[in-house]
């Protein structure tokens, strides 16, 4: 007979049922949509930079490394930098293989315990302690029972017949927190990868910002120059020249929080690389670099289950509870162990091997409770309720998720029109600027006509670029919340393999 198959046959010999609840994976929600209404095919999107209509395509799988659609290279070696530095994503690595390898020191319960002991004993028995009576020890002038060695070499077996299903439940329970774990880092490098792309997004806006409030300065000088010479000529008073001067001082201040938050932005994206901010060498990004994905994968709301790592690691506390309950039943009922034990145990250590200074024995022992004051029950009671709040857990995470992928298509929709509608008044604004300041040149308007063209003009520059940047931390966010692709990837690496498992087909 085959081996393993022999393996498989005395694991079904020694072992039992497993008491307790099975566990089975939930059915995926049987939905059509994400949102209340249908999403349009395309969000719709108007002539401006980064106005490129993105296609929704339901049912297309998400790319395992889908930063690089945005078609950055600068984006791409940050994620990836990112992936394979970051601390606290090596950390959530280390704790993972830690849980596969408790889940492994598990399956060790299902083998006979062997061990081998070895020892020198010297004694000394009192005459009474040999047996000897007082007579008998006075009749032979105080008899002396001299000291004597035994060596003893022994090999010893024990094993506890699983008949309930405790230590099978136990390896359950652990290979599903091992699951758990898994799932906890795919969902920190996830969010790893999008938070880092965010920030890179967002430090290309804050320098776009920053690079339109200093055009703004530069012209808001000239317009100063231009009042001042209207004052000089009688065309303009003294208000108009500190009012314009005024402007000025509010364009210029206006710079400095964004240089703060690009430093912050820049500083978290050091951290997000492992390392320090001052070693930190990130190459800037422009928005103008990056290319909107023009197709948008939305994965089917019954796919969406088994991509979520936030869901799937919810499934898998679930199963770990549940597996949770066996054992509790189990420890309520007897327990039945084999042990054995057989050696040698001469005077000399030279006779350790000769006939007849052999030993041995063969125990077989049932154990169960009796009375443990209500505590087995309590404790079964307790796991039964943890097994009901992790179901519940897991519907909340379910929901969570789904709510999570609405709110980002709807965003996602909206993006395109908010960037059209605001590209629409940039493009006013800067027009209406333009003939301001020429008709205020030819004395052709009042200053005031002038100085609220020049905030209707700032407010919307600033809002194009936010415009922008939002379809691109949208569509990232969009990918996130999708799964991030990880099952197209290879980041994580395979649990090992525990002895009976390789040995099974």
């Amino acid at each position: 007979m085959d081996r393993r198959l022999q393996i498989v046959c005395l694991a079904s010999v020694l072992t039992g049922c497993a008491v307790g609840p099975d566990f089975h994976a939930p059915k995926a929600p049987g939905l059509a949509r994400y949102t209340a209404q249908k999403l349009p095919v395309t969000a719709a999107a108007g002539a401006a930079k980064d106005g490129t209509p993105q296609r929704f395509v339901t049912g297309q799988d998400v790319a395992g490394a889908w930063w690089g659609l945005f078609r950055s290279p600068r984006l791409t070696l940050l994620v990836s930098t990112a992936l394979a530095r970051n601390p606290s994503l090596e950390s959530s690595r280390e704790t993972l293989l830690q849980a596969q390898e408790t889940a492994l020191a598990a399956e060790g319960a299902w083998f006979p315990q062997i061990a081998v002991t070895g020892n020198r004993v010297r004694q000394k028995f009192s005459p009474a302690q040999a047996g000897l009576s007082t007579a008998q020890i006075s009749s032979q002038g105080g008899a002396v029972v001299a000291p004597f060695s035994v060596y003893t070499a022994q090999v010893g077996v024990n094993y506890t017949f699983d008949v309930w299903g405790s230590t099978r439940r136990t390896v359950e329970a652990d290979q599903a927190q091992a699951e758990q774990q898994r799932f906890q880092l795919e969902g920190a490098a996830n969010m790893l990868a999008a938070n880092t792309a965010n920030a890179a997004i967002n430090a290309a806006a804050l320098e776009a910002e920053i690079d339109a409030e200093e055009k703004l300065v530069a012209a808001e000088q000239r317009l100063l120059s231009t009042v001042k010479r209207q004052f000089d000529l009688g065309g303009a008073t003294g208000t108009d020249v500190a009012t314009q001067e005024a402007q000025l001082g509010s364009t210029e201040a206006l710079v400095v929080p964004l240089q703060t938050q690009l430093a912050t932005t820049r500083d978290q994206l050091a951290a997000y690389l492992g390392r320090a901010p001052s070693e930190a060498d990130i190459p800037p990004i422009a928005l103008d670099e990056l290319t909107l994905p023009g197709e948008l994968p939305v994965s089917l709301p019954s796919a969406l289950v088994a991509q979520r790592p936030d869901v799937r690691a919810a499934e898998a506390q679930w199963h770990a509870a549940t597996a949770q309950v066996g054992v509790a039943v189990a420890n309520r009922l007897p327990q039945f162990t084999l042990s054995g034990a057989a050696g040698t145990a001469p005077a000399q250590f030279a006779q350790l091997f000769a006939p007849g200074n052999g030993f041995w024995t063969l125990t077989t022992q049932i154990a169960g409770p009796i009375f443990e004051g209500g505590t087995l029950l309590h404790q079964q009671r307790a796991a039964q309720a943890a097994m009901r709040s992790a179901a519940a857990n897991y519907q909340n995470v379910v929901i969570g998720a789904f709510q999570n992928v609405a709110d980002v298509l709807t965003t996602l929709s909206q993006d395109a029109l908010a960037l059209s509608a605001n590209d629409i008044a940039a493009r006013a604004a800067a027009r209406g600027l333009s003939l301001a300041q020429l008709q205020y040149g030819a004395g052709g308007v009042a200053y005031p006509i002038v100085l609220q063209a020049q905030t209707q003009y700032q407010n919307a520059v600033i809002n194009l670029i936010k415009a922008r940047a939002a379809r691109y931390t949208d569509t990232v966010l969009l990918f996130a919340a999708l799964g991030g692709g990880w099952w197209n990837r290879a980041d994580i690496a395979p649990p090992p393999e525990g002895l009976l498992r390789s040995l099974l087909p």
